[in-house]
């Protein structure tokens, strides 16, 4: 089966089909004689999902902390509570429902009445109601709720897509690698893998109807082939390659700790991109000098309320210490487009991606900014931390998050609460119009990071998860690259720096381009580190300057790939 390399590596073992169904409410009525045993089901499914509820707390308790294990007794409270038993049956007895049109009825109309408080405290709780509800259906109908939070044993991941929130609580040392039906070199699940240095091939689109759960496979990232049910010799050989591809890697390790400094003596900063502090080992591991872009999203999900001011503090300190002083870049709250979270009302959006997002919605939202804030500056004082806006396209954005900041310091200074009170603030310039005005955004912030994802789609109007145009996205376009290498001028201009953290920073074709337009910093997916400093290490600024200013002119992504491969 042939689909999109989307990340390195070779990957043999078992499938296991990830498959999120789609519970069906059965509508029709019963008869008076089937009041009992409906009641009954309902029973059954309560008391079973409460039985979960316990193992499950009762299991992991140590690890959690105050608010989780809060969260986990509120549900074990619902479970329990009467006003839920008492509607439920009112539904089965007086409307002759089945248990399971029953509790879901039940479920909304609780869900709905939470919504429409004033108390934003209960509003939170309204998820909590809908949690409980999956999980009673879902034993009614004899059903497990799948996940990959626990997974048995290794196996090889096959599903139609993977959200940010699959991946954000995902037992990544079970997975071998990932299939996919949907997605492009540039989708949540290729970035994900290729930052988890887990072998992926994606927009397969049949994948999850061709292969079958405990089927032996082999996933080739480097060249987006899946064998299904490989013979002995097939076999044979693919261990032997991925023996050689981990012998690469190694000898590429080597590099790891040395600095990325061209043939006559420039130095470039090489980074990692983290979303979870259980990524700050490999980033180490590979030679990482900081984190170029720590994604905070994730610990936003898979959760029923926001983080709190605390917990957000602890994370980004023990990222921060872990990294012994050298420096951690944390974005502010990335959330929206295909990142949303379960527990807050977004609204419907027929273009998601330009819509209420990242910034803009933080800034609507002061509260959930100043919080991030304040947890960000308070782990400051424990390590070399940098602030990044997302998605900034005005100055009026950059100034009115500034002042939310203001207020942060302010009251951690009241406190006599100690911070670094000169911590650097930047932007993401990953629309078209950050970086036309970058000469005048420099002037309010200290730096500037890159993000191409975004840059490319929207300065080339192609979605980045559409199979169907994925041939239309290309990061090296002529119109991308003269919009980079603007920002970076207009940065050096003012004496500042520019780095670089979307996907183009980690691409070998690339980063001799990018090192020639003058970026200063490159933020990747850890594993690719070893090789960019290979890469930096054996060629000359001079010369990578002059096929910058060769490719700057060129017409076509065409042109400058041709010329970039006759060049190697």
């Amino acid at each position: 089966m042939q689909g999109i390399a989307a990340s390195p590596g070779i990957a043999i073992g078992r499938v296991y089909l990830f498959k999120k169904e789609k519970l069906e409410i059965d509508l029709k009525s019963i008869e008076e004689d089937q009041i009992n045993s409906e009641i009954n089901r309902f029973e059954v499914a309560k008391n079973k999902t409460r039985d979960q509820l316990e193992a499950i707390q009762k299991k992991i308790l140590e690890t959690l902390s105050e608010e989780e294990v809060g969260i986990f007794t509120a549900h074990l409270m619902m479970v329990s509570d009467p006003t839920l038993s008492y509607s439920v049956e009112r539904y089965i007895a007086v409307n002759k429902m089945r248990a399971e049109a029953a509790i879901d009825k039940s479920i909304n109309e609780i869900w709905e009445m939470f919504q429409s408080l004033d108390d934003e405290y209960l509003k939170e709780r309204a998820m909590d109601i809908r949690d409980v509800g999956t999980k009673m259906l879902y034993n009614l109908a004899g059903k497990k709720m799948v996940s990959l939070k626990k997974l048995d044993h290794e196996v090889i991941v096959v599903t139609t897509d993977l959200t940010p929130s699959d991946t954000a609580q995902m037992d990544s040392d079970k997975v071998l690698g990932f299939v996919t039906d949907a997605g492009g070199e540039n989708s949540h699940t290729a970035i994900m893998a290729r930052s988890l240095e887990i072998p992926a091939v994606v927009g397969l689109r049949d994948a999850t109807s061709s292969l079958k759960c405990g089927e032996m496979a082999i996933v080739d990232g480097n060249k987006g082939i899946v064998i299904l049910n490989p013979t002995n010799d097939q076999l044979e050989y693919y261990k032997l390659l991925k023996e050689k591809y981990q012998l690469r890697k190694k000898e590429l390790q080597e590099l790891c700790d040395l600095p990325a400094i061209t043939l006559d003596g420039r130095k470039v900063e090489i980074a990692a991109n983290i979303g979870m502090t259980k990524e700050v080992k490999a980033a180490l591991k590979n030679g990482a000098e900081g984190i170029g872009l720590f994604r905070t999203e994730f610990l936003f999900m898979n959760r029923t309320t926001f983080p709190s001011e605390d917990e957000q503090f602890r994370v980004y300190r023990k990222v921060a210490e872990q990294m012994t002083g050298h420096p951690v870049m944390i974005r502010t709250l990335d959330i929206g487009g295909d990142k949303n979270l379960g527990y807050m009302d977004f609204p419907y959006e027929l273009n998601p991606f330009l819509g209420w997002r990242a910034i803009r919605m933080c800034l609507d939202r002061p509260d959930i900014l100043k919080t991030q804030l304040t947890a960000i500056l308070k782990a400051s004082h424990y390590g070399c931390i940098r602030i990044m806006y997302p998605m900034i396209i005005s100055l009026d954005e950059i100034r009115k998050a500034n002042l939310i900041l203001d207020e942060a310091k302010s009251e951690l200074k009241k406190n006599d609460i100690p911070f670094d009170n000169s911590i650097q603030v930047g932007i993401m310039v990953e629309t078209p119009a950050a970086a036309l005005i970058a000469d005048r955004l420099i002037e309010a912030v200290d730096f500037f990071s890159i993000g191409t994802n975004d840059l490319t789609q929207y300065t080339l109007a192609v979605d980045r998860g559409n199979e169907t145009i994925a041939h239309l996205y290309q990061p090296m376009h002529p119109a991308v690259l003269k919009l980079i290498k603007m920002v970076i001028d207009a940065s050096h201009k003012d004496g500042k720096w520019t780095g670089m953290c979307g996907e183009l920073a980690g691409e070998e074709g690339a980063v001799v381009v990018l090192l020639g337009m003058g970026l200063d910093e490159f933020s990747m997916s850890s594993g690719t580190i070893p090789i960019i400093k290979k890469i930096i290490r054996n060629i000359s600024y001079g010369d990578a300057k002059k096929i910058a200013e060769k490719v700057l002119l060129m017409s076509s992504s065409d042109e400058i790939t041709e010329y970039l491969d006759n060049s190697n």
